[in-house]
């Protein structure tokens, strides 16, 4: 496995082929600074050929999850005597490729929220592919409130939560806590409190860990597929995941462990070493 990136604004700890990413700009609130962005960019494409690396987990220092787009980087660009329509749509795009990174990660992602995740936020929030908030968080797409669309976070918002949701937060900036993302689809799960959290984790990752890591890949391939292609080439998609899946070593290990009455060797645990692996 190579080396993890380096980063100045995120936080990497590998545990057991497991991958915790905390923001780490607690002062600003976690605030997705464009440098983070680039950080999180080359973390994401890094774990696309990290086959070693079963899951992730993304959460945020300083007891806050993401408070959205550094509007002081905003300020800053729009102060700048030469502000040209290219360099803010390139800028923007580049935030597209981010969601589009972390919701296509082919290993599972946990998003654990507390205290605020809002605009970008919400929006890394919704590509997970397992949501723990608590019931205090607070979250909101505030980008209307201040004159700008939540332009990049828009269709992973709509997939998470529906059009007619979506549509009403993003267009009335509304404000909403961890119970109410509970009851509209955001969240997953429901932590009393921030020491519940880890709690809960451990649980998801149990069940997370005892599936095949190509399995789950593949499926999740053919999760996402199901948004854009026509009947006949999702069928096409569908018959080579499985098949690729059925001769690989973990389709032949699973099919022995079942008849062996064992776990496959996927799914045991190593014993912990201290966090570190």
């Amino acid at each position: 496995m190579a080396d993890l990136p380096v980063c100045a604004t995120l936080e990497l700890e590998l545990d057991h082929g497991w991958l915790n990413i905390w923001l780490n700009r607690p002062k600003a609130r976690n605030a997705l600074s464009q440098k983070m962005i680039t950080e999180l960019v080359d973390v994401f494409l890094y774990l696309k050929n990290q086959p070693d690396i079963r899951g992730i987990t993304m959460r945020g220092r300083g007891q806050v999850f993401c408070a959205g787009g550094d509007l002081k980087g905003f300020k800053s660009v729009l102060q700048g005597e030469d502000v040209k329509l290219e360099h803010i749509v390139k800028v923007s795009r580049i935030n597209g490729q981010l969601f589009d990174l972390i919701n296509e990660a082919p290993q599972i992602v946990i998003m654990l929220v507390e205290g605020a995740a809002m605009a970008g936020g919400l929006g890394i929030v919704c590509c997970g592919d397992v949501v723990v908030v608590t019931k205090d968080a607070k979250f909101a797409m505030t980008e209307t409130s201040i004159g700008i669309p939540p332009a990049q976070i828009a269709p992973f918002v709509v997939e998470r939560l529906g059009l007619r949701i979506a549509r009403r937060l993003m267009l009335t900036a509304s404000r909403f806590d961890g119970v109410e993302a509970l009851r509209i689809g955001l969240a997953d799960y429901l932590a009393n409190d921030i020491d519940d959290l880890p709690h809960i984790e451990a649980r998801i990752k149990e069940q997370i860990l005892k599936c095949a890591p190509i399995a789950n890949s593949v499926t999740k391939q053919i999760v996402l597929a199901t948004r854009n292609l026509q009947r006949e080439a999702m069928i096409d998609l569908a018959a080579n995941g499985f098949a690729k899946c059925m001769l690989s070593d973990e389709g032949r290990e699973g099919v022995t462990s079942f008849m062996e009455k064992r776990k496959p060797y996927w799914a045991v645990i190593p014993a912990n070493d201290g966090g570190k692996s």
